[in-house]
């Protein structure tokens, strides 16, 4: 039998981590016995939380609450609550911040207490009939609560509703519904909040008439012109991540004004915490072009009235679009003004949509506990060298490629991984997203030598993020070997890799950093071939891959006369040998095994010769790093005054004259 601790972190984690029921950071937890109670602490996810995200407090200590008279202005109210709150906690020294609903919690007499909003609840809670069908549905066994502001008014609100009850049934009841908000669920075991979950749900279902199912559709065909224009209509001093999405759902209230009406205020303190009170619509009768005229002026008229940037968009047979400062944040708002959408569609069975009124949404958007709630989903300090940046690093699944892709993400960039090593990509997409940072990073299989797979990793880019804003072209192979020894075939492959590859991502990125630049002209973007020391000097027996990289500066050179009146410089890193990365250090195809069987190093008979060989021809004695290599990226995108060139990265092995 696990601990009820343990309990409580297992149906945590069941419905935390099913948005049917949890979106973001809603919803709350907590295990009590007679002296202590464990709640999910303010800001914790439920999909991960274990039993440090836990706060723990004295339930005498948290009894004052309801017996204390406190001051009749909201804000000085809440501030007192806030601190018996503290008061009551076990460890003072303890950092979590207790939820605003603990003391509700601490009411409740049953063990166990599992408040969540899950869709098809609320999309009875926030219709018009809500009070009348749930009594139908429910019987006289549970609680129903009128809307009422979230914190101490509510719960003295639902502090008298349980006496009330008590009176009537000499018991708590298990299912307290909240008009606009959810259902907090109770028991003395998890196995019966489970139960009392699916009966709920089935219940519900059963009064549904009509099933909606969301099908996926397909992207509309503008997206490469709209998204990194819009980008750059919403970024001031900050640039922000956009998030596109278009679905049945989605397309059935972007047909007009009227159906869009119909999602067009918030049903619950969440939506305004994560996506705002105030949406923006825009209609859509053409092409690009008439879109992003209408946005030029729809969003500075809508940011002159809230006083703030919409975070949602919806266009007319476009789609929907979420704006906000880090990729993450903007997923969120896209996921929970999407659950609006479909809990707008379910109240259509219960009279339709009761949204939150004026003044409803007046206290939410002053509320300090939501303010720290915003915050916290948030989480973004600006504090890495390319935060926000939006990276394509090509070749970035392993050696060099893998380390750059790395560092850009811990120094805040949305990284998209493109190679054609689908495992190994992969993991590394997992290894990166798993941390708790608020970008993100995707990985999108590409062969840099089809002009069609550049342009989908491209259009993937902007779909995912908005727009683009640094390129790394690293993807290459090398195949060593002497004129005779040199295969046509292999010629013909590494070129198209090594030199067509720079081009193809080159012409197609280049697309978005344009559009970009045309509607913000001082917003600077980079391509950064990752070249070799063997584009500064000619390498014996490698021929193939030297022409290919002296090519490369040639194209860097030229690019950046082409690209440099739209902000976007391009620039060319030379790195020396990569020593104890697989192109070097793989002992079946590895250069060090290569050079050892084409003869390359005269007299070396093991592996260990050939590094030894190419060791001593450092000044500095060791080869290159790719943390060497990060300091020359981000000068190349930290200075604004530096274009065409080729910088070597060679510890003192090839020196410009």
């Amino acid at each position: 039998m696990k601990k009820p601790l343990d309990q409580l972190v297992e149906i945590s984690r069941f419905y935390g981590s099913d948005k049917e029921f949890v979106l973001a950071g809603g919803g709350n937890t907590s295990y009590k016995n007679e002296k202590k109670i464990w709640v999910k602490a303010s800001g914790v996810p439920l999909a991960t939380i274990d039993r440090n995200g836990f706060t723990v407090l004295f339930r005498e200590k948290l009894n004052v609450i309801s017996e204390k008279k406190y001051s009749n202005d909201p804000s000085e109210r809440e501030n007192q609550v806030k601190k018996d709150l503290y008061n009551s906690k076990v460890d003072p020294d303890d950092p979590l911040r207790p939820s605003v609903e603990t003391s509700l919690h601490n009411l409740i007499r049953y063990a166990y207490v599992v408040h969540l909003h899950p869709t098809l609840v609320n999309g009875l809670m926030c219709a018009r009939n809500s009070a009348v069908v749930t009594k139908k549905l429910f019987g006289d066994k549970i609680l129903y609560i009128p809307y009422t502001d979230p914190g101490y008014t509510l719960f003295k609100k639902i502090e008298a509703g349980l006496i009330q009850y008590r009176s009537k049934n000499n018991a708590d009841p298990q299912l307290i519904f909240l008009e606009n908000h959810g259902v907090f669920v109770s028991a003395d075991n998890i196995k019966q909040i489970r139960t009392l979950y699916n009966n709920i749900i089935k219940t519900i279902s059963a009064h549904i008439k009509e099933k909606a199912v969301t099908r996926q559709l397909s992207d509309h065909p503008d997206i490469l012109n709209i998204l990194p224009a819009f980008r750059m209509l919403f970024s001031d001093d900050e640039v922000k991540i956009l998030k596109y999405r278009y679905n049945s759902h989605i397309q059935k209230f972007s047909q007009s004004k009227i159906t869009f009406g119909k999602a067009s205020l918030p049903f619950s303190p969440d939506v305004i915490v994560y996506c705002k009170s105030q949406y923006l619509y825009l209609e859509n009768n053409g092409n690009a072009e008439e879109v992003i005229r209408s946005a030029k002026k729809a969003i500075p008229a809508f940011q002159g009235k809230n006083g703030y940037d919409p975070k949602i968009i919806m266009i007319k047979n476009f789609g929907l679009i979420a704006a906000e400062e880090t990729a993450k944040s903007a997923e969120t708002a896209m996921d929970v003004y999407e659950d609006l959408l479909k809990i707008s569609a379910l109240t259509e069975n219960f009279g339709g949509p009761r949204f939150m009124t004026p003044g409803q949404i007046a206290f939410i958007d002053n509320w300090e506990v939501e303010h720290y709630r915003r915050k916290v989903a948030k989480g973004f300090v600006k504090s890495g060298r390319v935060e926000n940046k939006i990276a394509i690093v090509t070749g970035g699944a392993q050696g060099f490629g893998a380390g750059i892709a790395r560092d850009l993400f811990f120094e805040g960039a949305n990284v998209v991984i493109a190679d054609m090593n689908k495992t190994k990509g992969e993991a590394l997409v997992r290894e990166l997203n798993k941390t708790d940072k608020k970008n993100q990073c995707i990985f999108k299989d590409t062969d840099v030598s089809d002009a069609e797979s550049v342009k989908s990793l491209v259009y993937e880019t902007v779909r995912q993020f908005g727009g683009l804003d640094l390129l790394i072209s690293n993807a290459g192979i090398l195949y060593a070997g002497s004129l005779d020894e040199m295969q046509t075939d292999i010629f013909d492959r590494m070129t198209r890799i090594n030199y067509n590859g720079y081009f193809l991502c080159a012409k197609y990125s280049s697309e978005i950093f344009r559009i970009q630049n045309t509607y913000k002209s001082n917003y600077f973007t980079d391509i950064i071939q990752i070249n070799s020391k063997s584009g500064l000097k000619g390498s014996k027996k490698n021929f193939t891959y030297a022409g290919a990289k002296f090519g490369g500066i040639g194209l860097t050179q030229s690019f950046a006369l082409e690209m440099v009146e739209y902000c976007t410089k391009v620039n060319a890193i030379c790195p020396g040998n990569f020593f104890e990365g697989p192109l070097w250090s793989d002992p079946e195809h590895g250069l060090f095994r290569q050079y050892l069987e084409a003869g390359k190093v005269p007299g070396a008979k093991t592996i260990e010769d050939v590094k030894r060989h190419y060791e001593k021809q450092v000044p500095m004695k060791r080869g290159c790093t790719v943390s060497d290599v990060m300091k020359a990226i981000y000068y190349v995108i930290d200075q604004k005054y530096e274009t065409g060139q080729a910088i070597p990265v060679t510890g003192g092995q090839v020196m410009i004259n």
